[in-house]
Parts: C-alpha cells; sequence; structure tokens
C-alpha cells in the first residue's frame, strides 16, 4: 500500500510538472496557444462576425472569406468567364463581358470598395476595379452577383479605382500609366509633356447604384497608383498617390526613382462638379462600353458611348495641388477624421503624414514650392502633419481603427507596424510570413473603422502550407487588434492574387441577402411559369427550347427533330422557390460551360450539334435523392433529316 501512494504522488507531481510545462510552452508560441485558436473557432452551425471581399487579382474575380474563420464562401465572378455558374458563357451575361476591344473575359481585379453613407459603410453595393482593360464593376450585396461594368475611357492601368466618396457620389478611377489622349500613334521617347493621366468620375445614382460617367480631369503625364477620399473637414477632396514623376518610359526602376519627392495628387472634385454643372469642360469622342444586367429579365446589355467630358485641371483654380511625397509612394490613406493623409512611400525609410488643416493653411497662405505644368507644388515643410520613424523597409499601405491607431504594411521587412496618429510612436509591430502588400481592417477605410481584426495579404507563401508543386495560392494572416498588442491567431490559403479587401459586418448584409428570385417577378422573355408552357420551336436553323426544371426532372426531358448545324438555344427556367436549390444544365458537345440557375430565375445556354447521334443532357448540381434521374436526350439527325420537331412532357 506505502509504494502504491508513493507511486501515485510520483505521478500527480510529474502531471504537475507537465501542466506547468505545457502552459510554460504555450504562452511562448503566441499563434499556436489555445487562445489563439478559440478566437478562430466558429463551431458548427454557427457563422463568422465579418464578411472579408478579397480582391481576386489576375483571377478578375472577387472572393469572399468569413472572419474570424477564414473560410471562403463565394467566388464572385466579375471580369472573367466563370464555368462554375456559367458567368460569361450564357446568352444572359456575356454582354457583361463587353469592350470597345471587343469581348474580353479576363482582367485583373484590385481594388475593393463598399458604398457608403455619411463616410460609414452601408452594405448597399461594393465597386470593384479592372486594372488591365480598364473597367469599374458593381456588385449588388443583396445578391453577391456583378449587376453593372462600365469602361474606363483615355485610361491604361486602371490602378487608383475603385474608390467612393463619403456618400457614394462617386466611384473614382485613376490611370497608372499615361497614355497619349486622345491615343494615337506617337513616338514613345517623346512622352514626356505629351502624355496624359486621367482621373474619371462616375456618378453613382443614391437609389439604384447604376453608374455614369460625369467628367473626366486630365492630368500630368505621371503613374497615379493608390486614392482615397477625404472625410469630415475633407470631404469633398480626393487623394492620389503618384510616382514616376520623372514622366520616364525606359528601365523604369531606375528612371522613374530618381526624384527625392513624388506627389499625392489633391483633387478638389466639388469645384470641377461645380465647374462641370456651368458648362465648364470640353467634350471628346471617344469609345467605351456600359453593360447593365437587370434584374426582372434577368439578362445584361451593353451600351456604346462616343463621348467623355474632360477637364483640364488648369482651367478649374483651386482644384487640384500636389503634395511632395518621399519616395515613389504607394498608398494613400484618409484616417477616420478626415485629418491627416499618409502617404507610404516604396522607397523612404519613413511613413509620411500630411496634414489636411496645413494643407488648407498652405492654399490660403500660398505656400508653393513651384508647379507641374500649372498645377501648383504645396510647400513640403508647410503641409507635413508628422513622420513615423519606424524602421521598417518598404512601407505601403495603411489603414486604421476606431481608437486613433494606424497599421502600415512593411513589404520588404515583413511586417505589419502599428502607430498612434498625432504622436507618430510605433506601438507594436508583427512579422508578416511573407512579403505582406496590402492590409484589411473591417471599415478601415471609413469614418467608422469596425477593429477586432487586421487581414494581412501576403504575396509569398513559402512554407506556410502544403506544397502544390511550383505555383501556391497567397497566403492571408488574420490579426487580433482588440488588445494593446496585435496577436496572429491563423493564415488561410487566398485564391488569385489578393492586392486589397473590403470588409464589413456580417449584420451589415445578413438580413438583406436575397435568397430566391420570385417566380412571379421573372421578367425575362424566354421564361417559363409553368411546365405547361414548356415548348420547343423552330426559325430557320434557330431552335429554341423554352425548358422548367424542379426535383427531379427537366420539361421537356426528350427532344427530337434536331438536325446537324441547327442553332438550339436552351432557355432554362428553375421553378423552386426554395432557399439554395439551384439547379444546373449541361449538354454533351456543348462549345461553353454548364449553367447554374436559381431559384426563379431563367438562363439561356446554345448548343450547335455537330454530327448525329443521340446526345444527353443533365442537371450538374445535386439537388434531391433523384439527382441522378435528373436528365433527358436530345436526337439529333443528319441536316437533310425531315424528322418534324416533337418532345415529351414527362406524361408522354
Amino acid at each position: 500500500m506505502r509504494s502504491l501512494i508513493k507511486g501515485l504522488a510520483a505521478t500527480c507531481l510529474a502531471a504537475i510538472i507537465l501542466t506547468a510545462c505545457n502552459n510554460q510552452s504555450s504562452s511562448k508560441n503566441g499563434a499556436l496557444s489555445s487562445s489563439a485558436a478559440e478566437k478562430v473557432y466558429v463551431a458548427p452551425g454557427e457563422q463568422d462576425d465579418f464578411y472579408a471581399f478579397l480582391s481576386g487579382g489576375y483571377s478578375g474575380n472577387l472572393t469572399v472569406y468569413g472572419l474570424p474563420s477564414g473560410r471562403m464562401f463565394k467566388e464572385i465572378p466579375v471580369f472573367s468567364q466563370f464555368p462554375t455558374s456559367g458567368y460569361g458563357y450564357t446568352e444572359e451575361t456575356k454582354p457583361m463581358l463587353n469592350t470597345s476591344f471587343g469581348f474580353v473575359p479576363w482582367d485583373d481585379l484590385h481594388h475593393p470598395d463598399i458604398s457608403q453613407t455619411n463616410g460609414e459603410l452601408d452594405g448597399r453595393w461594393i465597386f470593384v476595379n479592372g486594372n488591365n482593360t480598364p473597367r469599374i464593376a458593381r456588385i449588388d450585396l443583396t445578391t453577391f452577383e456583378t449587376v453593372e461594368i462600365i469602361e474606363v475611357p483615355n485610361c491604361a492601368g486602371n490602378h487608383s479605382s475603385s474608390y467612393v466618396t463619403e456618400n457614394t457620389e462617386y466611384v473614382v478611377a485613376g490611370t497608372r500609366f499615361a497614355v497619349p489622349v486622345p491615343q494615337r500613334d506617337m513616338a514613345i521617347k517623346d512622352k514626356k509633356g505629351n502624355f496624359k493621366g486621367a482621373l474619371t468620375f462616375y456618378k453613382v445614382d443614391p437609389e439604384t447604384g447604376h453608374m455614369n460617367l460625369a467628367f473626366q480631369v486630365l492630368m500630368p503625364g505621371f503613374d497615379y497608383d493608390k486614392a482615397h477620399p477625404g472625410r469630415g473637414n475633407s470631404h469633398g477632396w480626393f487623394f492620389f498617390t503618384t510616382y514616376n514623376t520623372e514622366e520616364a518610359s525606359t528601365l523604369m526602376e531606375v528612371n522613374a526613382s530618381q526624384n527625392d519627392k513624388d506627389f499625392i495628387a489633391a483633387l478638389n472634385w466639388q469645384k470641377i462638379e461645380a465647374y462641370v454643372n456651368a458648362g465648364g469642360g470640353t467634350k471628346m469622342p471617344t469609345s467605351y462600353m456600359h453593360n447593365v444586367y437587370d434584374e426582372t429579365k434577368h439578362m445584361a446589355t451593353s451600351t456604346t458611348i462616343t463621348e467623355v467630358l474632360t477637364v483640364d485641371p488648369t482651367e478649374v483654380p483651386g482644384a487640384v495641388y500636389f503634395l511632395p511625397t518621399p519616395k515613389s509612394p504607394h498608398g494613400c490613406d484618409v484616417d477616420p477624421t478626415g485629418e491627416y493623409i499618409v502617404g507610404s512611400g516604396k522607397l523612404s525609410a519613413d511613413v509620411t503624414v500630411h496634414s489636411f488643416t496645413k494643407m488648407m493653411s498652405a492654399i490660403e497662405n500660398e505656400k508653393f514650392s513651384g508647379n507641374a505644368y500649372g498645377i501648383p507644388i504645396l510647400d513640403y515643410e508647410a503641409i507635413l502633419g508628422g513622420s513615423v520613424k519606424s524602421g521598417g523597409l518598404g512601407p505601403l499601405h495603411t489603414e486604421f481603427d476606431a481608437e486613433g491607431n494606424a497599421y502600415t504594411t512593411f513589404f520588404i521587412s515583413s511586417e505589419v507596424v502599428k502607430w498612434k496618429l498625432g504622436t507618430w510612436e510605433v506601438v507594436d509591430r508583427k512579422p508578416t510570413f511573407y512579403s505582406v502588400g496590402h492590409l484589411m481592417i473591417p471599415g478601415g477605410n471609413s469614418r467608422k473603422p469596425f477593429g477586432k481584426y487586421v487581414v494581412a495579404m501576403n504575396k509569398i507563401t513559402k512554407d506556410r502550407y502544403l506544397p502544390t508543386g511550383p505555383e501556391l495560392e497567397h497566403s492571408a494572416q488574420l490579426y487580433d487588434i482588440s488588445g494593446d498588442k496585435m496577436q496572429l491567431l491563423s493564415d488561410f490559403p487566398t485564391h488569385g492574387e489578393p492586392h486589397y479587401a473590403a470588409g464589413c459586418p456580417a449584420e451589415l448584409l445578413k438580413g438583406n441577402s436575397k435568397k430566391i428570385y420570385k417566380l412571379e417577378d421573372n421578367k425575362h422573355p424566354y421564361a417559363v411559369m409553368s411546365p405547361a408552357d414548356t415548348r420547343v420551336e423552330r426559325n430557320g436553323n434557330e431552335v429554341h427550347v423554352y425548358m422548367s426544371m424542379i426535383r427531379s426532372h427537366f420539361t421537356p426531358d426528350n427532344i427530337e427533330g434536331i438536325k446537324v448545324g441547327d442553332k438550339v438555344y436552351f432557355h432554362i427556367t428553375n421553378h423552386e422557390q426554395d432557399f439554395d436549390v439551384p439547379h444546373g444544365f449541361a449538354m454533351i458537345g456543348a462549345n461553353t460551360s454548364e449553367v447554374l440557375i436559381m431559384p426563379g430565375q431563367t438562363k439561356t445556354i446554345v448548343w450547335q450539334p455537330k454530327k448525329p447521334g443521340v446526345w444527353p443532357f443533365y442537371c450538374t448540381d445535386f439537388c434531391s435523392a433523384l439527382h441522378q434521374e435528373m436528365q433527358g436526350y436530345v436526337r439529333v439527325s443528319p441536316a437533310s433529316s425531315n424528322i418534324d420537331l416533337s418532345w415529351s412532357l414527362g406524361e408522354d
């Protein structure tokens, strides 16, 4: 017995020591601690607190994640064809990808921005930019679908986009690459003084979100990189970083990095708006496309617009000023109060912060250090609010919490640095893994940041995930910023190359989310409201199939009389009126994608049979226990056949 007691005592002592060691080890492991895991854990049946909308970069799409879980909820097709849903393949959505260059089914999506009211996120729409073929798109946040795309004329590299003003009066697009305006054949070596950088303002209808190009400011031919609007006292202004003020066109990494300071362009859009409303500006011939999706007809249409109203900023006194900013600045970020304009110089050791109050005083007192193409350059010392002596390398982008703190990414030193507005004191820093570009705080570019989390979007993954060959997904990292010190909570992979993100509380969107399309509201010209209305009609070599679908059959499900060389349009209406019951449709040999049709919606897919036979079609989205039985056949006869059209309605 005595030995047994001794054994138990030894076991207990060992357990106590082991527990103490584990606790000590846990406290040292930071992100590996159980507290970090608990903070990102979303239990089965529970939901995330925030939506995060991450740009998909070269995927051309927008991805939606939950925070804190890091789970991807949806990929929203915007500028790229998307076979998952048929976006860009169906007859209804092909017009969304029309441009003045023709049908362009891809782009490089960089910067999402959520609509605002009084400087606060309102959760109605999210605007995104296409960088390559310059475009701005609007996504309806009741459906999480792209509903409008408008091209940006006189632009190349639509990078300092898309950003909205405080009340979503405008969504703004700035050009990365200066180009001849209007475009023409000329020697590249003659770029300096002859190219322009267009800053384009799209008026947004406050009720519908519909965009129209209001005016375009033709600026000097610098490269315009990032942008953000003023707010509070600086409402009515917009700020754009510039680089390559040297106007170089070759060996850019050297020749565009000569000047000690480039600029932040401060543009008073209210002055230009008044100038335009009074009849100012010059109409210039051009050609650009405006594509709009009608949610009642479930169809998109394209309109070609042939002129644009341009404004010479030197003809609007007091409208535009240049703020000297070292060196090759990327991020241009305005704090929640609207007082501080932060310029992150990629080649600067410090983060430069301009004061809006000092800027206005310098303008009033004409404290200029020169001009560039007739635009006044403000005196650097007169407008400087402060400088963050961070010791980091390669500052890129800054966002803000609600406690007076700013968070800046440093690409070269791979870290997020937290500093205090007003004192410019660095109060915390945490490494990222690796080479962080942008970061996002939900609401961090508005008057009302929601704080709690920072998402860092890293360019390099290396050893963070299981290897998948030479190409890896990019890495996002989630930090808890609710305390004095940041805490790294988790990593999660992201699709495409996220350049920027927008985030908001889930409660802002959940209640407005559309669950179905009401069948009685479906105004699609080829919709069928009941199986009795389904039919097949021939018009020459065009055949139109008016089809319905519901668990678990198509009507009609057998069709005969189709001939080689026919062009067959399947107009398919999903008769479900239950949430989360889409149906798919795929036809063997169709040179498109499958099509996914939501409850109450109609979509059209085209099939051109190339050889005789009996060819099946089927539902691609598992919908019921009898999903496998949701199928049908099309009989295709030779082109010379005289077989009449016939079809079955289920009971035949």
